[in-house]
Order: C-alpha cells, then sequence, then structure tokens
C-alpha cells in the first residue's frame, strides 16, 4: 500500500482508467449525466498532463458501444495527440483481462485513478485487484455509479477499509496540474467550467 503521502496524484505516474461508460448499461443510472461529465473531465486533464486513458468496455456485443459524449471526447483527444487505449472486456474486474494488464503496463505508470459503472461490480473489483498488484489506486466517487445509490455507497466505503484512496474528480484534477500561475493551470480552468 502507498504511504499517505504517495496518495497526491502525479502528472507523470498517472493513468486514468474509464471503466464501461456504455450506452445499455448507462441508460439505467439515475447519476449518467454526472458521471459522463465528471469522466470527460479527467479524461480531458489527463491529455493536459499527459498521462494516458484507458477505456474499457465490458461485452460490447451486449452492453452496446461507449456512450457519445465520452466518446467524442476521448476521439477529440487522441487527435490531438492524447495516449487513449480502448480494451474490450468480457471479465468484470479489468485487471483480470491480459489485454487491459497489458494496455496498463505498457504505460509504465503505477498510479491509476477510476471512473465508470458500475461502482460495486467493475470499479470496485478492479480497484480491489489492482490495489492487491501493489499499483496506487484512487477511485474517483462522483465519477462513478450503480444502479443503486447504496450499491455505490457501500462499494465506497469497502474500498476505503480496504485501503483505496476514495476521492473526487476536482481533486485528482487539481492535484495533477499542481500549482496556479501556469499555462497548465490556465486550461484546467476551462476544464472545469465546462
Amino acid at each position: 500500500m502507498f504511504p499517505p503521502e504517495d496518495t497526491l496524484v502525479r502528472a507523470d505516474d498517472l493513468v486514468v482508467v474509464i471503466v464501461d461508460i456504455q450506452e445499455r448499461l448507462a441508460a439505467v443510472m439515475d447519476d449518467r449525466h454526472r458521471v459522463e461529465s465528471r469522466s470527460a473531465k479527467l479524461a480531458r486533464t489527463a491529455a493536459l498532463v499527459g498521462a494516458p486513458i484507458i477505456l474499457t468496455r465490458q461485452y460490447p456485443k451486449g452492453l452496446g458501444p461507449v456512450v457519445d459524449s465520452i466518446e467524442r471526447v476521448l476521439l477529440e483527444l487522441a487527435r490531438d495527440g492524447a495516449h487513449v487505449i480502448g480494451v474490450d472486456k468480457t471479465a468484470f474486474c479489468c485487471e483480470a483481462e491480459p489485454t487491459f494488464r497489458t494496455a496498463l503496463e505498457s504505460t509504465g505508470r503505477r498510479q491509476v485513478v477510476l471512473c465508470g459503472m458500475e461502482t460495486h461490480i467493475c470499479v470496485a473489483q478492479t480497484a480491489l485487484a489492482l490495489a492487491a498488484a501493489d499499483y496506487g489506486v484512487q477511485v474517483a466517487a462522483d465519477a462513478c455509479c450503480s444502479r443503486e445509490r447504496d450499491s455505490h455507497e457501500v462499494a465506497l466505503e469497502r474500498l476505503r477499509f480496504a485501503g483505496v484512496t476514495v476521492t473526487l474528480t476536482e481533486s485528482v484534477m487539481y492535484e495533477a496540474v499542481g500549482e496556479a500561475a501556469t499555462d497548465r493551470f490556465r486550461a484546467l480552468l476551462q476544464i472545469v467550467k465546462d
């Protein structure tokens, strides 16, 4: 487990993982628009600081494509040079998929920020497995959701108890940028406002 001082987001070791924000899954989520918006902000911030982004899709044949809002943002970021990696999976735990492990290892980074759907299933399983594999793991609580609010809250409590850092989107964003009075900070302010 990372010592407390190592839970601050460091741009040079960060990778953002967006978990399963897909059409059929999002359709049954009350908080879908908040999760989509905040996940997009995390992706834009990752691109701003040069951090890679991994997008997972759980069984696309059954759950459909990634929602348009996320797809558009990631395509735009990739066109502008961001490192975006897509991974299709059938395992609930991303870390159990060899293609995900290969993608994550290829980044050379050890600090993972997770967002997406559903908190108590794919997000939690992935966070727990990555923490067990000695990654520094953070879950952006306001950029995740479950079909039921109780499921989301219990999952967050379980993650805290297991030593995973539960954080907020803006905390990640400001920590990744690190300081004001820079071009990155001015760009961050625009992301915050969008």
